[in-house]
């Protein structure tokens, strides 16, 4: 039996507006999810990301992982108030959602940085329990390296900063859908294989996409 497509709000790098992600909610009625890929905060307190998730599961049911800039002693809350899939699975229907908080480390030296090897245990962890959905999405914080959406800097001085291992379990796994942020300026969408990545932007500045799943998976990215 066909299933009725689900509609699937995509953000990350909210930093702290949370009135930004009720303006997405508001602006998408009939969404079936809420899927935040890291940096909900910025360096934020356990009662500000409490109050915040609350909002948004009271409308949606969420799923989340930490970002860079998400302390660590966040990761309580985020288990206790939505679903939080840092080396986890959860399944909303047939759709296997799993991913990666953190990102490797930066210059600025920020809250939740880990190496590539402790990346790529999670993301098999969370895989390993995600094999037999229909739809397999995967949520790192930190975008693929060697893409456009690790991008930074201008022209010539461009360079890649994404992660190693996020590449290099899509390229190996093929998930269905991977939805990331991070590095704000790259903004996009690509596919890498049969996988289609999507760097969702600033959401802060309202940014973010929507996924239809249904016979196949389409985004959109917004506005």
């Amino acid at each position: 039996m066909q299933r009725t497509p689900r509609r699937l709000l995509l953000c990350a790098d909210i930093h702290g507006d949370y009135a930004a992600v009720e303006r997405m909610i508001a602006s998408n009625p009939g969404i079936d999810g809420l899927i935040i890929a890291g940096d909900l905060t910025t360096r934020g307190t356990a009662e500000e990301a409490r109050t915040a998730l609350r909002s948004f599961v009271s409308r949606v049911r969420v799923a989340v992982v930490a970002g860079n800039m998400d302390p660590r002693l966040l990761e309580t809350v985020f288990s206790e108030e939505a679903h939080f899939v840092d080396g986890r699975t959860v399944w909303w229907d047939d759709i296997a959602i799993f991913g990666v908080s953190g990102s490797p480390p930066t210059p600025m030296h920020t809250p939740y940085e880990i190496g590539e090897d402790d990346i790529m245990a999670r993301a098999e962890r969370g895989w390993s329990n995600a094999t037999q959905a229909r739809w397999r999405i995967f949520v790192p914080h930190a975008p693929p390296a060697n893409t456009t959406l690790d991008l930074i800097g201008s022209g010539g001085g461009k360079r890649h900063v994404g992660s190693t291992s996020v590449r290099a379990f899509i390229d190996r796994r093929q998930p269905d859908l991977v939805v990331c942020g991070h590095i704000h300026e790259a903004r996009g969408m690509e596919m890498i294989g049969r996988s289609v990545v999507v760097n969702c932007g600033p959401g802060h500045l309202g940014n973010h996409a929507i996924a239809t799943v249904g016979g196949s998976i389409s985004v959109e990215m917004r506005p």
